[in-house]
Order: structure tokens, then sequence, then C-alpha cells
């Protein structure tokens, strides 16, 4: 894998969370190549073999790990195999986090007859569906840094990178639980740099604006290739006029955990968008 950046991670060992999905996946190639010894975690054991199997096969150290970053007990019984195979965590990504069909409403706007219809409304989002959400984002990234953490502590060099989202700056209509969800990430990004700026932990973030993916093409695009109406609506309010390409994360990933150019950023939530954060819509 081609690095856009020169972050040298060797000897370095690295734990992602949610690494059987295509981003986080591609998160744990290149730490690999950076020289990163790469635990791959994911609820999907499969899926996290695969990612770990490949890393294998391009000459990097990555090992594949089932957990359920829901669960402490998961968590620790990961942690302790980690330490054994590899050793102390010095990297943690939480990549761990999703949406739920349940927290979602079918329409942008609520519009009177809307409660006599078929139409799912705010008021039909079930809490089972809100909590799922909220916990997967929120408690997966807690969980996770709480066990992981303890390894960091008193070691240089050490950083947590989390994933927020353009959802964290302004809400997206339909999704309320997740953009909620991720709000509270970018939040407790800078709440955790507060709190381990002085055992040396940096802490940050990246806020992805809207990348076109296998999982998601479906949702962009209609099956003749033209954008859906959501879609013009997205790339309308991105000034670069298109979508980002995964790879072009990894730059931000890399210069974040990068310790001697990114050694004085802690707290920062980094967009990584096309403009579309910075931009009024007029």
């Amino acid at each position: 894998m081609k690095l856009p950046l020169n972050t040298d991670l060797t000897g370095k060992v690295a734990v992602v969370t949610g690494a059987g999905g295509v981003l986080c996946s591609m998160f744990s190639k290149a730490l690999a190549a950076a020289g990163a010894k790469v635990a791959v975690l994911d609820l999907n054991e499969a899926a996290a073999e695969k990612v770990a199997e490949g890393i294998r096969q391009e000459g990097g150290q990555a090992r594949a790990y089932r957990c359920n970053v829901l669960e402490k007990v998961s968590c620790e019984e990961v942690h302790q195999a980690v330490l054994k195979d590899f050793g102390p965590c010095d990297i943690l990504i939480n990549g761990a986090g999703g949406n739920n069909p349940r927290a979602t409403t079918d329409k942008e706007y609520f519009e009177l007859g809307d409660l006599d219809s078929e139409t799912k409304t705010f008021f039909d989002l079930q809490e089972s569906g809100v909590e799922f959400v909220f916990n997967l984002n929120f408690l997966g990234t807690l969980i996770p840094t709480q066990i992981f953490a303890k390894d960091m502590l008193g070691r240089p060099g050490c950083n947590i990178l989390n994933i927020s989202s353009m959802n964290a700056y302004t809400p997206l209509t339909k999704i309320p639980a997740y953009s909620g969800a991720k709000a509270a990430i970018s939040n407790f990004t800078q709440w955790l740099a507060v709190h381990f700026s002085k055992v040396g932990i940096r802490v940050n973030a990246i806020a992805p604006g809207f990348f076109s993916t296998q999982q998601n093409a479906a949702l962009l695009f209609n099956p003749d290739g033209t954008p859906t109406p959501r879609t013009g609506k997205i790339l309308a309010a991105t000034p670069m006029g298109r979508f980002g390409e995964s790879e072009e994360l990894l730059g931000g990933m890399l210069f974040l955990l990068n310790n001697e150019a990114a050694s004085f950023i802690t707290g920062v939530v980094l967009p990584i968008d096309g403009g579309f954060s910075a931009y009024s819509g007029v």
C-alpha cells in the first residue's frame, strides 16, 4: 500500500475496532504499511481475519480478534490476548459505530397527515433503536478506551483516534440518533484530550464527510447510475463537488498519529469533507 504521508510506526502496537468494515480495514492496512503491529478487532471474526490475512500476505504483522465493544469483559479478554501476542497498546483507533433503521425517519420533514400514513415519523422512532445507536457509537468508544488506554499511561508517543462525522457539526435529516451520537464523540474526544494531557496521551478525531463505497452505493445512486435526490443535495453542499475517496482519509489519520508532526495537537476533530462543514449554502 502506498501511503500519502511518511509516518513511521515501526514497533508500535495499533488496536483498531470495527476493523472488519470498509474504512477501518483500510486504516488497519495503512497502519501495518507504516510498520505497526495491528490488532484487527471486529464483532465479525471472519471479517477481521480476512483483513488480518490480507495484511500478512503483504508482509505486515496483524492478528484478528472477535470483540464486542459494548461488553467490557469481551474487551478485556481481547486486551489480554493482544498483550500476549504483540505487547501493550500504543495506538487505539475507535472505529466501531453505525446507525440503525429503528432510529431513522422515512422523511426529512414532518408534514400534517404523516401520522395517518404508513410513514415512519419522529413519533415512531423506537427507543431500542435509539439506545442501540448511542451505545454502539458512544459506549463503543468509551469502553475500549477504558481498557486499552491503561497500556498508554506514562508511555511517550501514545495516541487515541476517534471517528466523528459531519453529523457532529450539523445534524443530517432523518438520522437524529446517529447525529447526536457522533456529536457526543466529538465532545468526548475533547474531554479525553484534556483528561489525559498530563500523562502523555494525545486524543484526536477525524470527521469524514461523504464517501462513496460499495456498502452505501445503493443509497447514493439509482440502478442506472444517476444520483439519488439525497446525493444531489450532498454534492451541492460540498464545495469540491464530489464524494471523497476512502484513501483520502489516510493522510489525516497518519498526520494525527505522527508524534513529530502533530506532537502539540490534541483535542482536535479534523474534518475531511471537501469543504462541506465550511459551506453555508450561499
